[in-house]
């Protein structure tokens, strides 16, 4: 096995071509991956209790119509595809600005989901979906007595 020794920061690699060093620094750097390459999607909270799944995204800034809930056979989507456009004209010029939220999630459901008795809920920037169980899949609890 041969070790290969690549020069470090602390060596003056800078001095061979200092531009070339801190364009790549820049396109490089945390802040361009996670501005550029990494998908905004929502963060997610998911729970289970007894009787149901539930799932939490925060999705601030949207309207409960924004979002498109689709459930099929196992899989449930949640996606929202906003768009706005506002024009202001003012003097000579005009002005426009472009807004566009899009994301989709996609969760696998088990086997023990009641599809007729699932609810989705958008309250202070989190949707919330409740996902209840069949009542074969909750589990009945009760006291065992000693004899």
């Amino acid at each position: 096995m041969a070790l290969i020794k690549f020069p470090t920061r602390t060596m003056n690699t800078d001095s061979v071509n200092p531009f070339v060093n801190s364009i790549f620094d820049n396109f490089f750097n945390e802040s361009f991956v996670s501005d550029r390459l990494i998908t905004r999607v929502p963060a997610v909270n998911i729970t289970e209790t007894s009787d149901a799944y539930s799932i939490e995204l925060a999705a601030p800034g949207l309207k409960k119509e924004d979002f498109k809930i689709n459930v099929d056979k196992d899989l449930i989507t949640v996606s929202v595809e906003k768009t706005e456009e506002s024009t202001e004209e003012d003097k000579v010029f005009s002005k426009k600005e472009y807004s566009y939220t899009s994301f989709s999630r996609s969760f696998s459901l088990p086997e023990s989901v009641d599809y007729n008795n699932i609810d989705a809920n958008y309250e202070d920037g989190v949707l919330c979906l409740k996902i209840g169980k069949k009542e074969e899949a909750i589990v009945a609890k009760r006291m065992i007595e000693v004899k």
